[in-house]
């Protein structure tokens, strides 16, 4: 899949439980047709919804804080807001893209998780970091720049750290 808007992160072999657990909320939210594939990488599935990934993330939440039980098996939900092949100057280019919606005095974090490619986590901060003026702080950004790369595609976001949905963190509060 292609153009997926969100990474779903499970268990180890329980792929097609989240997937069928993530579809389920999706369709509860007023989406019967989103899809989703499942990768050859253990714990991870794609997901291509019509609802902004934002907002599902969002609804997600609050739907763990009044009904806990409803979601078993999913751990993460990453929003992807771009889809562009995997190497360093497609990554750079859409990075500074979007990373122009960080306003001025604003920090940032850049963090990339990745899979199945030879290419060094430090490659990409580098080369997106050299096109954000603004601050880093690695403990409490006001931004995240989020770079998730899957073998030949990745998935890229500028979002704040509360629109990412950890099963684990909703689960406390």
């Amino acid at each position: 899949m292609n153009d997926f808007n969100m990474i779903v992160t499970t268990y180890r072999y329980r792929e097609e439980e989240a997937e069928d657990e993530i579809l389920e909320v999706l369709e509860q939210f007023g989406d019967d047709k989103a899809v989703s594939e499942l990768t050859d990488i253990r714990g991870l599935v794609l997901v291509r919804t019509a609802i902004s990934p934002l907002d599902a993330v969002a609804r997600l939440k609050d739907l763990v804080s009044s009904e806990p039980w409803l979601v078993r098996y999913i751990l993460r939900v990453l929003p992807v807001q771009s889809v562009v092949a995997s190497d360093l100057e497609s990554i750079a280019q859409k990075a500074k893209l979007l990373a122009s919606a960080i306003g001025e005095g604003d920090t940032f974090r850049i963090t990339v998780e990745k899979r199945h490619t030879p290419i060094r986590s430090q490659e990409v901060i580098g080369v997106i970091a050299q096109d954000v003026p603004n601050k880093v702080d690695l403990e409490n950004p006001v931004w995240v720049i989020l770079v998730q790369i899957i073998g030949p595609q990745a998935g890229i976001s500028v979002i704040k750290p509360d629109q990412i949905f950890s099963s684990i963190v909703e689960k406390r509060k």
